[in-house]
């Protein structure tokens, strides 16, 4: 049986696979958990209306729509649909940072989401139930340390 992909881009080595990477492939598998629990990613969506479409790469860190915390930045003269693959059951913290009075919906791929209003600079938590993203409880303040 070959390796297989979760939709998060976590490598699932199978029996007899590997043979001698599986300190480096369980290390990246390892960082990756990391960045689905707690890791930021600031991500410009500056310009006018447009879709920006974050993405998860297997079995590679860095994947933007793997992180924990996504603060959405720039300067917008219209307004923004960022999305994130379908098929993703997983908790986002979503800042609005971006500057311009214009909308911005965070949404799956085919699916519905949440919309930050124009005047809306706010953070939201969120999840994907692997078809929407829905709003866990509204505007919320974090304290971070």
């Amino acid at each position: 049986m070959a390796s297989s992909f979760s939709t998060l881009g976590i490598e699932l080595i199978a029996t007899g696979e590997a043979s001698g990477l599986w300190g480096d492939k369980t290390n990246v598998n390892l960082q990756m958990f990391q960045e689905i629990t707690s890791g930021y990613v600031a991500k410009s969506i500056a310009g006018g209306a447009q879709t920006t479409a974050l993405t998860i790469t297997n079995a590679t860190t860095g994947s933007d729509a793997r992180q924990a915390v996504i603060e959405l930045t720039g300067s917008i003269s219209g307004n923004q649909i960022v999305t994130v693959p379908d098929s993703i059951e997983k908790v986002y913290i979503v800042k609005n940072s971006t500057s311009g009075a214009h909308t911005v919906q965070f949404k799956t791929a085919s699916g519905s989401g949440v919309t930050f209003g124009a005047s809306d600079k706010g953070t939201r938590l969120v999840f994907s139930n692997g078809t929407n993203i829905i709003d866990a409880g509204g505007s919320v303040v974090f304290f971070f340390c």
